[in-house]
């Protein structure tokens, strides 16, 4: 599955779909790695005890303790959880950095300026009294792209 670590285990489509209709009692769930469980410590904490009380085992395998329902798997579990997120934390403050820097030089963020050329192009078009069609063939665009930019 293709989500954010970020968001809620069992909000995530797939997941709610495995834990829901798929995973039963004795069953055990194998994650490579603790982070692509979550990166909240809380929600995996509470992922992994919602699991624990059906009855369904969870190994990670990056962890050296693999039992995380003993003692020592639920402290590891919290170290590791917390460090998860302390990570997704330092790659939002980076990302905001990073944007903050950018705007701070100048730079431009967003749509590339093409995006306008090609709306000054199909508006030309439609003032033109092509149709949509004609502009398509016209400016060897594809009619979504021309749909897209007809009423801007």
């Amino acid at each position: 599955e293709t989500v954010s670590g970020s968001i809620q285990a069992l909000k995530r489509k797939q997941f709610k779909l495995l834990v829901e209709h798929k995973l039963e009692a004795h069953d055990t769930l194998v994650v490579l790695k603790l982070d692509r469980l979550g990166r909240d410590n809380i929600d995996v904490q509470q992922t992994i005890e919602k699991l624990t009380l059906r009855k369904i085992k969870v190994i990670c395998l990056d962890l050296p303790i693999k039992d995380l329902s003993s003692s020592e798997g639920k402290l590891m579990l919290q170290m590791f959880s917390a460090f998860a997120e302390f990570e997704r934390n330092r790659i939002r403050e980076r990302t905001k950095e990073g944007l903050n820097r950018v705007k701070s030089e100048g730079k431009k963020l967003g749509r590339p300026t093409g995006a306008i050329k090609t709306t000054q192009k199909v508006q030309n078009c439609k003032l033109e009294g092509f149709s949509q069609s004609q502009s398509a063939k016209k400016l060897g665009l594809g009619i979504a792209t021309i749909k897209r930019h007809w009423n801007k």
